[in-house]
């Protein structure tokens, strides 16, 4: 597997890394929220202390960040989530979006159980997921 892929001229890396610190103009950080938008742990508090993220606000584009449920239940309460952030990618192709391992932390899902609901982002050229989510797809 390759270890970047080039980007809008930009070599970017081929799977999300582990710890993001800084984002380019037009990289967006994709993370695991809750609905109440209460980022006080995880990859939720790095985006909201570095990326934008805006308490109150549990879902969508937030400065540089996107959040995606899923403290609310189930997979099946999380794909929506997930198929309205893959459309969105779709229609804003001029961005380029670093997703996290979303449910896999505070939320306790495991990466085989996430991972199948991004299998429509995997071909996009505009979305970077982690290693194991295009592994256990």
């Amino acid at each position: 597997m390759d270890s970047e892929r080039i980007f809008k001229g930009i070599p970017r890396p081929a799977y999300t890394p582990d710890f993001i610190t800084e984002l380019k103009p037009d990289e967006v950080f994709v993370f695991g929220s809750n609905l109440a938008g209460s980022h006080g742990g995880g990859a939720a508090y790095v985006a909201w202390r570095k990326f934008g993220a805006v308490m109150g606000q549990g879902v969508g584009l937030q400065g540089q960040s996107y959040a995606i449920p899923t403290m609310q239940g189930g997979v099946e309460t999380i794909e929506p989530y997930v198929t309205e952030f893959i459309a969105f990618a779709k229609a804003h192709p001029a961005l380029f979006f670093f997703v996290t391992r979303i449910g896999c932390g505070i939320a306790g899902f495991r990466d085989e159980e996430i991972a199948p609901l991004f299998a429509g982002a995997v071909a996009l050229e505009n979305v970077c997921l982690p290693a194991s989510f295009v592994e256990k797809r």
